[in-house]
């Protein structure tokens, strides 16, 4: 069974929106001095959006992109407790595929703000310790 058009077009511009907020994030977190491990690192029990290596600290981090003007509240918000506690079981799969014993962990969100028609990055709050 084929999508809409217009369901099509929604999830390519959701895509389309969900990479652009992923890329400024990897940047702001380079510029921070940030090492990348690794992008979009999937098993079983989800997704992990960016983990990175920063002071000796591995890094979950947790990207979220709005457009201004949405429905569904912030970027941040939107990091809900069942999102946090999916996020928090992949990363001890992650930690236990990549044999990270005793290492100290931390849970950051990059909330990014785009607006709406230029899809011009309004604003990204790097949030450390979100969860």
């Amino acid at each position: 069974m084929s999508q809409s058009p217009s369901k099509s077009s929604n999830s390519d511009r959701r895509h389309s929106l969900g990479r652009l907020g992923e890329e400024a994030a990897v940047e702001r977190l380079v510029s921070e001095g940030f090492a990348i491990l690794h992008r979009n690192w999937r098993c079983r029990s989800g997704e992990l959006d960016i983990v990175a290596s920063f002071d000796g600290v591995t890094v979950f981090i947790e990207v979220r992109t709005r457009s201004t003007g949405g429905k569904f509240g912030t970027a941040a918000e939107s990091v809900d407790p069942r999102k946090q506690q999916q996020v928090r079981t992949t990363a001890e799969v992650y930690m236990l595929a990549h044999k990270l014993r005793n290492t100290a962990i931390r849970f950051d969100v990059i909330a990014i703000t785009v607006e709406r028609h230029s899809q011009r990055i309004i604003d990204v709050n790097h949030i450390e310790g979100a969860f």
